[in-house]
């Protein structure tokens, strides 16, 4: 990936471009290797797809049957992108846009944590915070997050391939990139909690975070699923750090750390309740690598935000961001100057 970045550099510098202006430009508009654009706009059907015959004198009709269907400025063998007849940049090279706004409405809640987040957390749960490996999304979300750069970025990914398909090759957000730009544990236990039902949803909140029944089944009614506000779990955080109940306290803020960051879900207030699973046992939660977790979340959310249908995108948009400024740094600036001598041991996010 680093082999490309001389390439990356020499692209971004001839385009000159950030922003809104970055998101017309990085879109599939010219022409495709091996179909000419005479060809592509007289052969293509209704529906956007060219039925592709063989040119060769002599070919079998046969031959020429099993060829397979292409797109204009999409892929020629379409046996691999199988989904590509619902991604967006289909639509966006026949001019379709999502909607009236072009950009994604992506979740960020830089802000809000920076009102929620302590600046100094109690020494008993510090402990466990520090130990949990999650300590740094304390600290790395942007306040702002660049629309218009994602959406950019999210029209070139695809989830077949888990990468973003450019004009010089693919790239891709690997673990090394997730460990240098936000410090999260990239090795240990991968276990991904299974779903859980309301009625399990409200014996969690019960068990690990303290609260009434009734109070847990009014609001595991209200989310309607299994989910948790993410402003209801401050509250909680709240109360039992006042009330120096530390094991509750804890689990309820790093739930809501988790569904506020590498976790955040596309609906930008709540939180699955299947997550509290992972804070069970405070000084077991230390051996999980969040970082792949991170990752694979990023990865479904970019899946799902590729498709044409799709108008939001969950996960941790500060991990994207921070990845496009990393490997495409005359795209835009950073937010603050990279200075590895007064900067060290701090994530690359920060």
């Amino acid at each position: 990936m680093i082999g490309y970045l001389h390439t990356v550099e020499e692209m971004a510098y001839h385009l000159s471009i950030h922003g809104a202006d970055l998101q017309a430009n990085l879109r599939v508009c010219g022409d495709f290797k091996g179909f000419p654009r005479e060809y592509l706009e007289k052969r293509r059907g209704a529906d956007g797809r060219i039925p592709v015959r063989t040119l060769d004198r002599g070919a079998s009709s046969s031959a020429a049957a099993a060829e397979p269907t292409g797109y204009p400025g999409g892929p020629y063998d379409t046996s691999l992108l199988v989904k590509y007849e619902h991604h967006v940049a289909r639509h966006i090279w026949f001019g379709e846009e999502r909607g009236p706004k072009k950009e994604l409405k992506v979740a960020g809640h830089g802000l809000k944590l920076t009102s929620r987040v302590p600046l100094a957390l109690p020494p008993q749960m510090e402990s466990w915070v520090s130990r949990s490996g999650l300590a740094s999304l304390q600290r790395t979300s942007l306040n702002k997050i660049d629309t218009n750069l994602v959406s950019a970025f999210v029209e070139r990914w695809h989830l077949e391939t888990s990468s973003f398909h450019m004009p010089f090759g693919e790239m891709s957000i690997t673990l090394d990139d997730v460990a240098c730009l936000l410090h999260l544990p990239i090795r240990g236990i991968f276990w991904s909690p299974q779903d859980v039902t309301e009625e399990l949803a409200v014996e969690l909140a019960v068990d690990y975070l303290g609260v009434s029944q009734g109070q847990a089944q009014s609001h595991v009614r209200s989310c309607r699923g299994s989910y948790y506000k993410l402003e209801w779990l401050y509250d909680i955080f709240v109360h039992h750090r006042a009330a120096s109940s530390w094991a509750y306290a804890t689990r309820a803020y790093l739930l809501m750390l988790v569904g506020s960051t590498i976790f955040a879900d596309k609906t930008f207030t709540l939180v699955e309740a299947r997550y509290l699973l992972l804070f069970r046992d405070l000084d077991g939660c230390s051996g999980y690598s969040w970082g792949a977790a991170a990752l694979v979340t990023l990865y479904r959310y970019l899946g799902d935000a590729s498709m044409y249908s799709c108008k939001q995108l969950g996960g941790y948009p500060t991990l994207l961001q921070c990845w496009i400024h990393e490997y495409f740094p005359t795209v835009g600036k950073r937010g603050e100057n990279w200075n590895p001598a007064g900067n060290c041991g701090l994530s690359r996010a920060m």
